[in-house]
């Protein structure tokens, strides 16, 4: 008789199962409330910023264009991943196939890459609204906007192809195991994984770099070129307005990449896996939400024509 291969001999799982983060119910209702809440005002912050700048003719220049896609792969982002997590906060856990996890970590990196390359891409719209205002017109053209747009998703999607496929090759011991996060992210389904997978984390470095600190260097850079040319803004006025778009955009940027970075690049030997679902959260359910936070209340056009959309609504009812 022929020997049997060891990776034959293990038994792949058929689903996988999400840890729970207390198994208190009175803490199961409040974290399921909270994190309802968060998500339903991150779908209506970046569905309204979607709208308005879709319904307003005022707003449909590089800037927003932008802006409304970042909130499109916003809304898609938390979506791959909040209503599963919800579902297994309260009652029993309930499992997911091994399809169904690829296909979520799929989506998940592919959206959050995207997310990223589009912060960089908004960081060069203001680089050249910044430091070249006489030429942004000429330069970001529509066809350049869309290409940036479409180079961006499909780059993102490109790269977490490569990545999923990857890690679905690795078999996984036992019938049904259980994954320490809330999602099928590809740090925790590693460590599932009955096999040597050094060559796994070795890609998952070089993919994290590509999307995080390429893109992180390329948004640093911007913000160098155009931190010196609002210094030389004469207007005490200009300069705090170009100041205030910049840090808006900043915060998002220092929190999306930040936590990702501490989730992805640290060495495995380092990381701890409670602190990587902790930082998950943020880059999961804070982000999003101070996406349409920090470009709306600190931007008075999409302020006003919210508020021009609401009143004319009010309007229209009251007729």
């Amino acid at each position: 008789m022929f020997a049997r291969s060891p990776v034959l001999n293990q038994s792949c799982p058929t689903e996988f199962v999400f840890r729970v983060f207390t198994a208190v119910p009175e803490f199961q209702a409040l974290l399921f409330l909270l994190f309802l809440l968060l998500y339903l005002m991150t779908l209506c912050g970046n569905t309204a910023i979607v709208w308005v700048v879709c319904t307003r003719s005022s707003l449909r220049t590089p800037m927003y264009f932008f802006l409304c896609n970042l909130s499109s792969v916003e809304i898609s982002y938390t979506t791959v991943v909040v209503p599963l997590m919800l579902s297994n906060i309260l009652g029993a856990r309930k499992p997911i196939p091994l399809a169904g996890c690829g296909a979520q970590m799929f989506f998940f990196l592919t959206l959050g890459g995207a997310d990223c390359f589009l912060l960089a891409v908004m960081a060069y719209d203001r680089y050249v609204a910044i430091c070249h205002p006489l030429h942004y017109t000429l330069i970001m053209t529509q066809k350049l906007c869309v290409q940036m747009v479409v180079c961006a998703v499909g780059l993102a999607l490109l790269l977490s192809l490569q990545l999923t496929s990857l890690i679905f090759t690795l078999p996984f011991c036992g019938h049904r195991r259980e994954i320490n996060h809330f999602l099928c992210d590809v740090p925790p389904v590693l460590r599932l994984a009955c096999a040597d997978i050094r060559v796994h984390q070795a890609v998952l470095y070089v993919v994290s770099i590509l999307v995080l600190t390429v893109s992180f260097l390329l948004i640093c850079v911007s913000c160098v070129f155009i931190t010196s040319a609002i210094l030389r803004i004469r207007s005490a006025e200009g300069r705090l307005r170009a100041f205030s778009t910049g840090s808006s955009h900043l915060t998002v940027v220092l929190l999306q990449y930040g936590f990702c970075a501490l989730v992805y690049l640290r060495p495995q030997s380092s990381s701890s896996v409670d602190a990587d679902r902790q930082f998950a959260l943020v880059y999961t359910f804070v982000a999003p939400l101070l996406n349409p936070l920090t470009y709306t209340l600190r931007n008075k056009d999409v302020k006003g024509a919210l508020r021009n959309a609401v009143l004319r609504k009010a309007a229209s009812e009251a007729d």
